[in-house]
């Protein structure tokens, strides 16, 4: 039997490739500091879970295809307080961000199209892209110059005629990197001169530490038909479980086509769209409170990374992400040995390893991605494991 070359090209995730040596660990009754996944610890706000309580219809129903009213009335009331003006014909509910980015994706690439992605980037970006037939095409980045990519000189000379659209994730997963408002005016004007999409991935647009105002490309003038917002319930309101997320654009010629492919999967989970409508009613205090937490947490695990020696790292402005370069010659390899030789009175640490979250072959594997979804108590263990790890390991 034969599989499609599309499956083929794609990897296993380099965020939950190493659940079995986990699953040993465990066994062995060895603590693991989790700073592998994007799960934060946060209270999901009581709203999502009353709601579900609340509901006592007989029958669990078909939703619309482009979502319920009242989630999507519920979105666009959250634009309209960062002062965006959406339809309601704007929005689509989706099955989370994720399928938001496959339906994009199968909607705007032919085979051997590119997407432009600065790397380091989210590693199911690559499925996505190749699930459609496409393919990244990364901008280089560098952890000396805080992967910093918003130029000309860096984006345009990568644009060829196989371009369909400029992608960003502004907070940025994995490197916390936040655009400043002429960095993303920049990126908009290259996408509108070459006539591209620019999908903008905003869900972690509430995480951001500088006291700047909250931002969204959708913001931008004259970009109408080229942007299209990626949204999520899972970070912002600590409901990664729910699975709901949304395509926003005003290209309604887009949007017809996304919703040939949002009708041919029926619909997103009735109960979860009911609960996250009344998540958008949480009070604004409950963000203020979360992010106050988050920037304690990125103070924390920054001041421990730069008492590691040889560690290179830039301060995360935005996201709960901090990328790293460490001084060990293999992150992958390094990780199966935290897991399976190394313990520190019966602790070790997890986090991701960096090769997989690049395009460029051989760039990365000396770079990790650590998720600062615990305390800083926990933090500070966690760095200590890690400080005493890579002395071991380089010493053998």
């Amino acid at each position: 039997m034969k599989f499609s070359s599309k499956i083929q090209r794609c990897e296993l995730s380099p965020i939950r490739k190493f659940y079995p040596y986990q699953v040993a660990c465990n066994k062995k009754g060895i603590k693991i500091y989790h700073l592998n996944i994007g799960q934060p610890d946060i209270e999901t706000p009581p709203a999502y879970f009353q709601a579900i309580q609340q509901r006592h219809k007989p029958v669990l129903a078909y939703a619309p295809s482009p979502g319920i009213p009242e989630l999507i009335q519920a979105v666009q009331r959250y634009y309209a307080r960062l002062g965006i003006p959406y339809a309601e014909e704007d929005i689509l509910i989706t099955t989370g961000g994720s399928e938001a980015l496959q339906i994009i994706f199968n909607c705007i690439l032919d085979e051997g199209d590119e997407i432009l992605v600065p790397e380091p980037f989210y590693p199911n970006y690559d499925t996505f892209a190749a699930c459609a037939g496409g393919r990244i095409a990364p901008i280089p980045t560098f952890p000396e110059e805080g992967y910093h990519y918003a130029t000309r000189e860096k984006i345009e000379p990568r644009i060829t005629d196989r371009t369909r659209a400029i992608l960003i994730t502004n907070p940025g997963n994995p490197t916390g990197s936040v655009l400043t408002p002429e960095e993303m005016r920049l990126i908009g004007d290259i996408a509108r001169e070459h006539d591209l999409f620019l999908i903008s991935d905003e869900v972690y647009r509430e995480f951001v530490y500088g006291g700047e105002p909250l931002q969204s490309m959708g913001s931008l003038p004259g970009l109408e038909e080229n942007t299209i917002i990626i949204d999520s319930v899972s970070k912002r309101f600590s409901a990664c479980g729910a699975r709901v997320g949304a395509i926003i654009t005003k290209n309604r010629a887009l949007q017809q086509h996304a919703l040939k492919i949002c009708q041919a999967r029926l619909s997103v989970a009735t109960l979860d769209q009911q609960a996250c409508a009344a998540l958008y009613d949480t009070d604004p205090s409950y963000f203020a409170a979360v992010r106050e937490e988050y920037k304690r947490r990125r103070d924390t695990i920054y001041r421990k990374l730069q008492e590691i020696p040889g560690v290179i790292c830039k301060e995360p402005q935005g996201a709960f992400y901090v990328m790293a370069k460490l001084p060990i010659d293999d992150a992958d390899a390094f990780q199966t040995w935290l897991l399976t030789e190394f313990q520190d009175n019966g602790e070790t640490l997890m986090y991701a390893p960096g090769g997989g979250f690049f395009a460029t072959p051989g760039v990365g594997h000396d770079q990790v991605r650590f998720a600062y979804v615990l305390n800083c108590q926990d933090l500070t263990r966690a760095m200590d494991l890690l400080k005493l790890a890579i002395a071991q390991y380089n010493a053998r």
